[in-house]
């Protein structure tokens, strides 16, 4: 196999240029094979195979700098970069991560996961390199469904202003995770499909080569005479328009052309769009069908495509569910989501209700402040949205949302731990920092059932609120009592006296089995669900911290700012008798393992809670 032969980095350049698709054709074989077992992103990374090996074959790694831009592409970059032991334990905890990582490689150069953030990265490589006086080449790779980040166009505008070479691989595959949508999608595909400009203008570049250099006004009128029918041919041409070189279309499965631009890119002083046009799921006939399945998919079949993980109802579907109902008896319910329609269980909607879905693409400032106005519009907008990108549109929540005391929901998915995706995926943050937020109630449901019941209750609430709510499979009903939702309101669940677990969201059922275990020490714990984060219910600490001691406080996100936090703010400014235990765990950034693993690897799980709550109780004399 010619994949035997790449042991370690560069070892791509001894490689015979036509076993090249021989060795495509390898690496999707074991690309399909190891992501069976493993689970992971394997569409983005069959449709980058050969333009992966052309940066190998150009750029001296690690001299060079190469920038995925997501980074869930790289796994031709590993494997080329000698990492092909590491893909039998890719995702697991303390195995190879699936995105790119410092501590593994000189040639990762980033921890990366959010879009829209590898050319701005990259111009800031290139100015260091010209401010230093060094010499290597700057490579970022963007796929155009993080071109609909804003973030993205504010590095373009600036990069018209390095004075040297900077190359900009557009990676053009009409997908984000689902297709993309708007405008810039529009764009592309005319930038895609014209050959009629391509012919034209090498048939320009033709004729000036034959042309006798005859002083410099008949270069400048030529060239000005190119320039306006490249506007007449191509207006969309907007990347040379911004003063920035533009290279392309290039077939992306073909290495020697895209060998031949980022040769001819190099040579430039200046930032230079290599625009190359790839198949996402390539190779594989059950991810070009459905990429969208494949782009993130766990352990499945590779002769049959299926999913080889079951799992039960998750919260997300039951926000699918309710959000349909509700949408069927409010006609100003509206969805949003950023390219994340299926991953936030809003395609059901869309089918239902298309007209008031609204995909705005890799874009969740935007989506905060489109929501925003929505709202003043008259309509009831729920903002789904991941935890760990909900962190991008901070500034928008708070000004264009909370200021304006505007009527939006946002549907947190993925809040807490959420797995083999790692440090820039968790979502152990948005409790904190929704917290600060002047205005903004924040709630948390214990099941699917509350869940539910919550979507309800916001859909007449009048301001800004948020449910925060975790990935995978969801208890349909922990209790079977269930105290009418009332705001700021927490519910008794288990009655007991000296200890006092007031746990939110996941935690619940983790405080539940936790009691269990005291109970057999002896101890008889009261269980409250706290519903509410913020407000949380004073009320009830107030009467409870009479007859409990201990208060042990449970949120699945980090410690600062979060509900334990403000809890002992509490009870320490009232005086309350009571010590207040918080376990939430350390400020970290969590790495990549199952959601079981991490939890006992950062005491978030019901054995580590029990055990620090009877230490705290033995201190405090209980």
């Amino acid at each position: 196999m010619l994949l035997d032969s790449i042991q370690q980095l560069n070892d791509i350049k001894k490689i015979d240029p036509k076993d090249y698709p021989a060795l495509a054709a390898e690496i999707r074989r074991f690309l399909v094979e190891k992501v069976s077992k493993s689970g992971g992103h394997l569409s983005a990374n069959l449709g980058v195979v050969e333009l992966t090996m052309a940066l190998h074959l150009v750029l001296d790694l690690p001299k060079d700098k190469l920038i995925f831009d997501v980074g869930h592409q790289c796994y031709t970059h590993k494997l080329l970069s000698g990492r092909r032991e590491g893909f039998d334990t890719l995702r697991r905890s303390g195995g190879m991560s699936g995105f790119p990582r410092t501590d593994e490689s000189e040639c990762d150069l980033f921890n990366t996961g959010h879009s829209s953030t590898s050319i701005s990265m990259g111009l800031g490589l290139a100015q260091a390199r010209e401010l230093t006086g060094e010499d290597y080449t700057v490579v970022s790779v963007i796929g155009d469904g993080s071109m609909t980040g804003g973030m993205a166009f504010e590095a373009l505008n600036n990069a018209t202003e390095l004075k040297g070479n900077f190359i900009i691989v557009l990676n053009d595959n009409g997908k984000s995770i689902g297709d993309n949508v708007g405008g810039m999608s529009g764009a592309f595909q005319d930038l895609r499909t014209a050959p009629r400009y391509n012919r034209i203008k090498q048939n320009v570049k033709n004729t000036l080569d034959k042309i006798p250099t005859v002083g410099g006004s008949m270069v400048r009128h030529i060239g000005k005479a190119k320039d306006a029918l490249k506007q007449i041919l191509l207006p969309n041409m907007f990347f040379e328009t911004m003063g920035l070189t533009y290279l392309g279309p290039i077939d992306g499965h073909n290495v020697g052309a895209v060998v031949k631009a980022l040769e001819a890119a190099k040579r430039l002083e200046r930032a230079v769009v290599v625009h190359v046009v790839t198949k996402k799921g390539k190779g594989y006939r059950f991810a070009e069908e459905d990429p969208e399945r494949f782009h993130g998919i766990g352990p499945f079949d590779p002769v049959s495509g299926r999913s080889l993980e079951t799992s039960g109802k998750t919260y997300t579907d039951y926000v699918s569910e309710e959000l349909i109902r509700l949408a069927g008896e409010d006609k100003r319910i509206a969805a949003i989501t950023a390219a994340m329609a299926a991953g936030t269980g809003l395609a059901a909607f869309k089918e239902a209700y298309p007209d008031r879905f609204f995909d705005v693409g890799i874009a969740e400032e935007h989506a905060v402040s489109f929501a925003a106005g929505l709202a003043k519009g008259g309509y009831k907008p729920y903002v789904c949205i991941y935890s760990t990108f909900l962190q991008r549109a901070y500034d928008q929540i708070v000004h264009d949302v909370a200021l304006q005391k505007a009527k939006v929901t946002f549907l947190i998915d993925r809040a807490g731990l959420v797995g083999a995706d790692g440090a820039t995926h968790h979502g152990m943050l948005d409790a904190g920092f929704l917290q600060t937020v002047p205005g903004l109630t924040v709630m948390a449901p214990r099941d699917g059932r509350e869940l539910q019941e919550m979507l309800r209750f916001s859909a007449d609430f009048d301001g800004p609120l948020a449910i925060r709510y975790p990935k995978g499979s969801a208890p349909e009903e922990l209790y079977s009592q269930r105290l009418q939702l009332s705001f700021g309101k927490a519910e008794i669940l288990e009655e007991g006296s000296g200890i006092l677990l007031f746990a939110a969201g996941s935690q619940v059922q983790t405080a539940a089995e936790a009691a269990a275990l005291l109970r057999k020490e002896g101890l008889q714990p009261t269980l409250v669900n706290a519903r509410f984060v913020k407000p949380f219910d004073t009320q009830l600490l107030r009467a409870l911290s009479a007859s409990h001691r201990l208060i042990a406080v449970m949120e699945e996100n980090n410690r600062s700012g979060a509900l334990g936090e403000h809890v002992a703010d509490f009870c320490e400014r009232e005086k309350l008798p009571c010590r207040v235990l918080n376990l939430e765990p350390e400020d970290a950034f969590y790495p990549h393992g199952s959601v079981r693993e991490l939890k006992e690897s950062c005491g978030l799980d019901a054995a580590a809670v029990s055990r620090k709550i009877l230490e705290a109780a033995k201190e405090t004399g209980l």
